[in-house]
């Protein structure tokens, strides 16, 4: 399923979440793997400083894996279904793990 994901970065934490961007460690040790690389490329931030970015993920709770990686440098605001789960190939069962290519969610990355 795809998520919109809204978060703040934690106060003293930009620094430390760019070198983790920029060297790749970001998410490191997660099962997610470039995923967090990935999501923070495609992040736009919005006026008020927040960054919005589409978040795959197979867990049964929303972010369930990745959320202590994200929770390291952010406050996460939002977590939302990014459509509705009965139009998700995913969850209505009508092809196993489609999130992984499906681009259902390109217009949205920079919405909520």
């Amino acid at each position: 399923m795809r998520y919109l994901v809204k978060g703040r970065v934690k106060s003293g934490r930009a620094g430390a979440l760019a070198k983790a961007i920029a060297d790749r460690t970001l998410g490191r040790g997660s099962i997610a793997g470039d995923e967090y690389w990935y999501d923070m490329q495609m992040a736009r931030i919005d006026a008020k400083g927040e960054a919005h970015w589409v978040e795959t993920c197979f867990c049964d709770s929303p972010l369930e894996e990745e959320r202590p990686y994200w929770e390291k440098y952010f406050d996460l605001l939002s977590v939302k279904d990014a459509h509705s789960r009965r139009n998700c190939r995913h969850e209505n069962g009508t092809e196993p793990w489609a999130c992984c290519d499906c681009d259902c969610t390109k217009r949205q990355s920079g919405s909520d």
